[in-house]
């Protein structure tokens, strides 16, 4: 087994993690915990008290962050915020930056992912990878997510190691961009699940079945599948806290998804019924409510 200071057999490289939101923290929390040197910094300082506490270090500013570390992960809300941690006065440009990798596990345009690494590379050197995750929240806490990687096969097998201390599988699918578009196909199949799924429950709700029953009696069938098993009972019993994800981050994505679309000439009829729908839920439960309440939309009344 690789010891505390190594990784694949290699001296272990020094990190930094940007962004201890519902994502950023469990995964990050996964590297202290593994005896990895992690750097953090979040906009709100006082998320990152718990994981100084359990070995991180502290950085003031996102700079600090490239100045400590080689390898620098970052979990950001959108394109914009990502822009303005690389970019901004006391951001990651603003040091220097030859041989040091951004490993970007934000969910963005593929185009802003291409833009922002195009542009961070010529201001100081510092390579790309776009790597966004699937698993929600349950899977950074457990190390069970999936990334999928746009960049040079080189850098990948370079963070690898460090990036399965926080998931299980790490796939490299093209170059800087690649993972984002995989991303949104991902986002496809998850956002049109959630609806489909809650379109079927609300049916065995109105039909006097026992809705909780749908992942037992469904399960090694066709119909059978993680979300089902995993999103149902959630949906019925109204749990929705911690969030899977929140509905604004679904529907940023699936409008990306439409976006690509469009410029590809990619017809993407339920996605873009499946944002409708999405889009109805933040206007009926807020930007900030689980993705899952989307269920909640079809019921006889909304409160």
């Amino acid at each position: 087994m690789t010891g505390i200071g190594e990784a694949g057999g290699k001296r272990a490289e020094k990190l930094g993690y940007l962004g201890l939101g519902m994502m950023g923290f469990p995964m990050t929390r996964r590297l202290v915990n593994a005896g990895h040197d992690v750097t953090v910094w979040n906009r709100s300082s006082g998320k990152a008290a718990a994981l100084v506490e359990a070995g991180a270090r502290p950085a003031t500013f996102p700079r600090d962050v490239t100045a400590a570390a080689s390898i620098i992960f970052a979990c950001l809300t959108d394109a914009a915020a990502v822009e303005e941690v690389v970019f901004g006065p006391e951001g990651l440009a603003a040091a220097a930056g030859a041989g040091k990798l951004v490993v970007d596990f934000s969910s963005i345009h593929p185009d802003a992912a291409r833009a922002i690494a195009a542009r961070l590379k010529s201001t100081n050197g510092m390579g790309w990878i776009d790597a966004p995750v699937s698993g929600g929240t349950m899977g950074a806490e457990e190390g069970t997510l999936a990334v999928m990687a746009g960049g040079d096969a080189g850098d990948i097998e370079r963070v690898r190691p460090y990036v399965l201390a926080m998931a299980r599988r790490l796939t490299h699918m093209g170059p800087i961009g690649a993972g984002q578009t995989t991303k949104l196909c991902n986002q496809v199949i998850v956002g049109c699940a959630m609806a489909v799924l809650a379109e079927a429950t609300r049916l065995a709700v109105n039909a006097g079945i026992d809705a909780k029953r749908l992942p037992e009696a469904l399960a090694g069938g066709f119909a059978d599948s993680i979300p089902l098993q995993l999103f149902v009972p959630r949906m019925v019993q109204g749990i929705h806290s911690p969030p899977l994800g929140h509905i604004a981050t679904m529907l940023k994505d699936l409008d990306t998804v439409i976006d690509v679309a469009r410029g590809t000439s990619s017809p993407v009829p339920m996605s873009a019924l499946a944002a409708q729908l999405f889009r109805l839920a933040k206007s009926a439960r807020g930007a900030d409510a689980d993705a899952l309440e989307i269920y909640k939309l079809s019921a006889a009344q909304v409160g």
